[in-house]
């Protein structure tokens, strides 16, 4: 997997402050939470993945990339 640049992390977490309320679209996970839960940013690791404090429990990260959310 590549990485992304610094410039695109930094764009990421500009556009995904913590706090930001996200709903899931995509995640191709067997332990995902179902496509539509929301959850609140937790932040931004050095990868481009957007940390999430889903509300249903769950904390896998939307994978820069793969996976994807929208603000909500």
């Amino acid at each position: 997997m590549k990485f992304p640049s610094r410039e695109t992390v930094e764009r990421i977490r500009k556009q995904y402050p913590v706090g930001t309320r996200v709903k899931l679209t995509q995640m191709d996970d067997v332990m995902a939470p179902p496509i539509g839960t929301e959850g609140t940013v937790t932040g931004v690791d050095d990868t481009g993945s957007i940390m999430v404090d889903w509300d249903n429990g769950s904390g896998l990260n939307v994978v820069y990339g793969m996976d994807g959310c929208k603000k909500v």
